[in-house]
């Protein structure tokens, strides 16, 4: 049997076969209009002026005299809260904005770097290298020094490790968490000074440099 749809005080149910069952359907958009079923409202003008307590006639007479919608933005509130607004061009604005956030929205990575306490000049610069790398990419980087047997009782060496690194990629990169002891391990976690979106920007303004600045053939 096909599942049934009403609206009861406002809200949309679903029944289905038996209708004494029915679940109340999550509308996440605001009502509007002749959808607000309640006797009375606190009414907000377009300009966010407070108009005051009236019936919803009233309300939905204001909204149609001044070709704008009447929209419920505190449905909790006794009486309701709504607002005389286009919300057409509301609705369109928000969901610009919503989508140039999500544009602009980027997960820095946490990438991980080992280090032996031990570790000899040319692997230090290629690990060095790495970090560097991952930071200017916008990315975070979690680095880690295993220390094997009585190098343990040694973790000042570490400290000291951790701390030559963070200074040699300081252009890069800031210490987010210090070094810190954790079993046979110590961890040190750099943040980039960079974001993401920074870094995706920067080509794009150095193309478009180049491109004004090019001089015509002859």
């Amino acid at each position: 049997m096909v599942g049934l749809r009403f609206v009861c005080n406002g809200g949309l149910f679903r029944c289905r076969s038996r209708p004494d069952r029915c679940e109340e359907i999550t509308i996440s958009e605001p009502r509007i209009n002749d959808r607000i079923r309640v006797p009375e409202v606190r009414l907000v003008g377009p300009g966010g002026e407070q108009v005051g307590v009236v019936r919803i006639e009233v309300a939905l007479n204001l909204a149609q005299e001044a070709d704008l919608d009447l929209v419920e933005v505190a449905p909790d509130a006794r009486p309701p809260v709504v607002k005389l607004m286009d919300y057409g061009k509301f609705k369109y604005e928000s969901d610009m904005k919503a989508r140039e956030a999500r544009r602009n929205q980027t997960n820095a990575q946490l990438k991980e770097i080992r280090f032996r306490l031990k570790i000899d000049d040319h692997d230090y610069e290629t690990k060095k290298g790495h970090v560097v790398r991952f930071l200017s990419a916008g990315d975070k980087v979690k680095t880690m020094i295993m220390f094997r047997g009585r190098e343990q009782s040694r973790p000042e060496m570490g400290v000291r490790l951790l701390q030559r690194l963070a200074d040699d990629v300081a252009e890069f990169g800031t210490v987010e968490s210090m070094p810190k002891q954790d079993g046979r391990n110590m961890v040190m976690v750099l943040a980039p000074t960079r974001k993401k979106t920074e870094n995706k920007a920067e080509p794009k303004r150095a193309r478009s440099s180049r491109g004004g600045d090019e001089v015509p053939a002859e």
